[in-house]
């Protein structure tokens, strides 16, 4: 991953991790917006990485699996940050959460994971920018298995 890939992953997860920090209703719209755009900029991103190692050569079998394996790791620090969001019910009646400190680190060893993965991929390919491509659609599937599993909760504490 170049370094201005690096520096936008790192403000995009600050920003994100600064939102899950704070007491916010489970039920906001402002999350689904986000993740719309980020999937919308993922799928983007992502068929323009394999469209520049296409340009070279066919994506190798590595590569493939390396890719569906970043999305299941993805899923998997999802998983992992909603059992770190508390989840309560506000005495006005509204369902409400905030990330804790444990939040934090798992997005940080996230965001390291994925950059790995990253490189590991551009290696594989050896040409293109594919592994930087999938920053995008990486956030949205971490955030939007997070953000199910966390509405989930809070709706069967209803």
């Amino acid at each position: 991953m170049n370094n201005a890939g690096i520096v936008i992953g790192i403000v995009i997860v600050a920003l994100v991790i600064r939102r899950q920090l704070r007491t916010r209703p489970v039920h906001g719209k402002g999350g689904v917006v986000l993740l719309g755009v980020l999937g919308l900029l993922g799928v983007v991103a992502l068929v323009f990485g394999v469209a520049s190692v296409m340009k070279e050569h066919a994506l190798g079998a590595v590569t493939v699996v390396l890719l569906t394996a970043s999305f299941l790791v993805a899923a998997g620090f999802g998983v992992a940050r909603a059992r770190t969001v508390t989840v309560w019910r506000a005495p006005e009646g509204r369902m409400l959460r905030k990330g804790a400190p444990a939040t934090t680190i798992l997005w940080l060893v996230s965001l390291a994971v994925h950059i790995g993965l990253d490189e590991w991929i551009d290696h594989t390919t050896g040409t293109g920018l594919l592994g930087a491509s999938t920053l995008y659609l990486y956030l949205a599937v971490t955030l939007t298995v997070q953000d199910f599993l966390v509405r989930r909760r809070a709706a069967s504490m209803a």
